[in-house]
């Protein structure tokens, strides 16, 4: 079990940033986020998760004509955006990552199988966005999580040969805390949760 100061770390005190200070993200650090992510749990070990840490100019300017209005300043300043996506074809990789069943990929392969391979890919792409998320603020680092942008044009700039496909965005880096909001409220556990 974590400490206190730990779970405040990663979830009692966590904020979804929308300002940045100008401090650097260095690629060490971005290695060291998906390090800890990829040991995050997904089915069949798919591992369906493709991210394009966006961290240039020339990278934010290819992103900058996705964006919506709302999120283009905090992005295009923010020292990193990961682009999470995922791979359609993520069962190619089940005979290396899913060893021990070499019949997986035929769960996923052919045309009988792609809703559940999209299923499967978004899903636990999603799953592996969120621990991308916890993994950099064990870091030490801020993060902003979005969904306001354009999939297909992001998915035109940065996956042209269609195998890809974008899910969400998230700015990584220091954030600014003068440019955060009031915390917002959150549903109580009898609001959310049943228990049967």
């Amino acid at each position: 079990m974590i400490d206190d100061r730990s779970l405040d770390t990663l979830f009692r005190n966590a904020r979804t940033h929308n300002g940045w200070q100008p401090r650097p993200v260095s690629d060490d650090q971005l290695r060291a986020i998906y390090d800890l992510m990829k040991w995050g749990p997904t089915s069949a070990n798919s591992s369906p998760a493709r991210i394009v840490f966006v961290r240039t100019r020339e990278g934010k300017e290819r992103l900058r004509p996705a964006l919506s209005a709302g999120n283009t300043e905090k992005t295009m300043s923010a020292p990193v955006t990961a682009i999470v996506a995922y791979d359609t074809r993520f069962y190619e990789h089940l005979p290396r990552l899913f060893p021990h069943n070499q019949a997986a990929p035929s769960w996923f392969s052919g045309p009988q199988n792609k809703a559940v391979a999209e299923t499967t890919a978004f899903r636990n792409g999603s799953l592996q966005g969120a621990y991308l998320i916890i993994a950099a603020r064990t870091l030490g680092l801020d993060v902003g999580a979005m969904s306001g942008f354009d999939n297909a044009k992001v998915d035109e700039a940065f996956f042209p040969d269609r195998r890809f496909r974008s899910n969400f965005l998230c700015n990584i880096g220091y954030g600014d805390p003068t440019k955060l909001f009031d915390r917002s409220p959150r549903l109580s556990f009898e609001e959310a949760c049943a228990l049967a």
